[in-house]
């Protein structure tokens, strides 16, 4: 596998997961995250696990089980990571630790090294058994409410290491605290390269026409992500530019309000023929592929986010991208470069008017996109940070590690 990506990936990346899995051959690397579909995290575990096992690391994928009162639970515990203001009673922190005190007794959690993704299965830590346990944060903690994130900071403070996507979302805890972007997976199906007879046929499968400039937006439908304004902001498009919207997610198993949020999406909607709502199954990556690439102008109108993977998709597949200045977003969108960063409703209606009116501007900033994800944003860099943050955890002390 790892030789499809040469001349995709960096050189360089690539010579240093060699060498590193060299050090770290046959160890074994365990994976707890709460749901396999639905979210970039399950996404790329997906991808890089079949990485990890060819290059000679035993990796292991568990989920956790809960019912929905627990993921009730979860998502108001993200929900005020990210700053909504949430009520979460001593009786739902007890039920989250029990929940997990149960998976603890299910799964086997002997490894070389452990990550734990996200709080859902964070009090796992106090199951620890053996190996390097580290905790993989993907969600825009920089402003939580307080005093939720210092409850879950007791255990997390247990934990050796603390992997964040975006510098500002790094806590001051006592342990080591590394900053490693997800990626995309420039092989998978959802940004393979498709042919021109394939996207028609999906179009057509939607029964979207291809007739006009198509503005897509692929997400959970989660309030974070503003749905409703992205549709504010299409309609006063509307006034000037003849295009279609399509809004396009998958459900979750963690997130319960999903459903809540696609019915006041559709409502607001009825009223135009244009705006297309898809709700589609799970492990639906060639479609999105598909309406990605039929798409003129991608979004990704995030009023919070972890990362926004959906940017570095579009941006892969040579799309110009108009994002929320949200977490993980402007990392990825070089604002006037690969696309813009918006802050309003109003300001999201202007630059879609904006690149519909340039379409060498559109060209350019795809192209540009494409290069940038090249280098920053594929799978084979995460891969290789994952391992370089193994091996300075087996290598704690040094100031130079050598391979």
């Amino acid at each position: 596998m790892m030789e499809r990506y040469f001349g995709i990936s960096p050189k360089g990346d690539l010579l240093l997961i060699m060498r590193l899995c060299e050090t770290l051959k046959n160890r074994t690397f365990l994976h707890i995250n709460s749901t396999r579909s639905g979210g970039g995290v399950a996404e790329i575990l997906h991808r890089m696990l079949p990485i990890l096992e060819e290059i000679g690391i035993a990796a292991r994928w568990e989920v956790i089980e809960g019912d929905n009162r627990f993921f009730d639970i979860t998502k108001k515990i993200h929900n005020a990571l990210h700053g909504r203001t949430e009520k979460i009673t001593k009786d739902m922190w007890d039920y989250h630790f029990e929940i997990n005190k149960k998976n603890a007794e299910r799964i086997n959690l002997n490894a070389d090294a452990v990550l734990i993704h996200d709080p859902q299965p964070v009090p796992l830590i106090e199951f620890r058994k053996s190996g390097r346990w580290i905790w993989r944060c993907h969600i825009d903690v920089s402003n939580p409410q307080k005093d939720v994130y210092e409850y879950l900071r007791r255990y997390c403070e247990r934990y050796e290491a603390a992997i964040f996507s975006v510098s500002k979302f790094a806590k001051a805890m006592p342990l080591s605290e590394f900053i490693i972007p997800p990626s995309i997976d420039p092989l998978s199906e959802k940004n393979m390269e498709l042919s021109d007879e394939e996207i028609k046929w999906t179009l057509n499968k939607f029964r979207i026409p291809a007739d006009r400039p198509i503005i897509l937006q692929v997400s959970r439908f989660d309030r974070f992500k503003d749905p409703i304004g992205l549709i504010k902001a299409y309609k006063d498009v509307r006034k000037y530019n003849d295009c279609i919207l399509i809004l396009a997610g998958s459900p979750a198993t963690d997130d319960p309000e999903g459903d809540a949020v696609l019915s006041e999406v559709k409502e607001y909607a009825a009223d135009d023929p244009d705006i297309y709502i898809l709700l589609l199954p799970p492990f639906s990556d060639r479609d999105i592929n598909a309406l990605q690439r039929a798409s003129t102008i991608v979004l990704q109108k995030s009023l919070k986010e972890g990362f926004g993977l959906t940017v570095s998709e579009a941006m892969w597949k040579r799309k110009p991208v108009i994002g929320g200045a949200a977490g993980g977003i402007p990392l990825q969108i070089i604002n006037g470069v690969t696309g813009f960063l918006v802050h309003s409703i109003e300001g999201t209606s202007f630059r879609i008017r904006q690149i519909l009116n340039n379409p060498d501007m559109a060209k350019r900033m795809g192209e540009t996109g494409r290069e940038y994800v090249r280098n920053n944003f594929l799978i084979t860099r995460q891969v290789r940070d994952y391992l370089a943050v193994w091996y300075s955890m087996e290598n704690k002390g040094k100031s130079i590690l050598e391979l």
